[in-house]
């Protein structure tokens, strides 16, 4: 069995992608490494659940709410949560109290929960409000600047406001990057050479930490029911 994802991007500066995925016989995933936080809302059996996820170091097995329709909102790098420094999201999460199908509660207010079309309302309200923040030193850092700081004070800066180093979310984006095009089709050695790994155990290895998979498992689309979408990987 696997997830079903549409994913698509988004032209707000706050917002990587938003997504929805059902679960219908599926009740365990492998759920891979991210470097982005997010919300997320899912409804099953008649109730509706909300919770903020955070980034993941790493690929494990998760446990997927059978029968259930979930939005996501992937939040861009360098934004956070005023309520929960995004370093304490790590390999973590929140689930959010007294959620309704019409709302739910975040950082002492109710909010109108989003459907896929209407994300960046919510989050134009959020940050209105002051509820998302962000440091426009990632963002720049992200395009190619070379802020005027210290590499220390830049280091600093980045994991605060994102919870990892910038050597982690190289890596994290290469494999996921890789995943898709091995899911592609495309072959090992041209992954290697493209992304530019040192070989292929290098390769195999940055997988097996991060997304859970062998090549030829994404190659054949086996293993069972993964947390990626990668044809959109592909094309972000």
């Amino acid at each position: 069995m696997v997830l079903r994802f549409e994913t698509r991007g988004s032209d707000s500066a706050w917002v990587d992608s938003v997504w929805t995925c059902t679960s219908e016989q599926v009740t365990e995933m492998t759920s891979v490494a991210a470097v982005r936080w997010g919300l997320v809302f899912w409804r099953q059996r008649g109730a509706a659940y909300a919770a903020v996820t955070g980034p993941e170091t790493g690929a494990r097995t998760a446990a997927v709410p059978e029968g259930a329709a979930f939005v996501g909102v992937e939040f861009a790098l360098g934004t956070s949560l005023r309520a929960v420094p995004t370093p304490a999201l790590v390999d973590a999460g929140v689930e959010l109290p007294d959620t309704t199908h019409r709302t739910f509660r975040l950082d002492g207010a109710r909010w109108e929960t989003p459907g896929p079309d209407d994300a960046e309302a919510l989050v134009e309200r959020l940050v209105r409000a002051g509820a998302v923040v962000r440091d426009p030193l990632v963002a720049d850092v992200l395009r190619g600047y070379r802020p005027d700081v210290s590499p220390r004070t830049l280091q600093r800066r980045f994991q605060a406001a994102t919870g990892l180093t910038q050597g982690t979310v190289r890596q994290v984006e290469r494999a996921r990057e890789a995943s898709a095009l091995l899911a592609g089709g495309v072959p090992i050695a041209d992954v290697v050479f493209k992304l530019d790994y040192f070989d292929a155990p290098h390769l195999a290895r940055a997988l097996r930490r991060y997304i859970g998979r062998t090549a030829r498992q994404l190659h054949d689309g086996a293993g069972g029911a993964i947390a990626l979408d990668l044809d959109q990987t592909a094309t972000s």
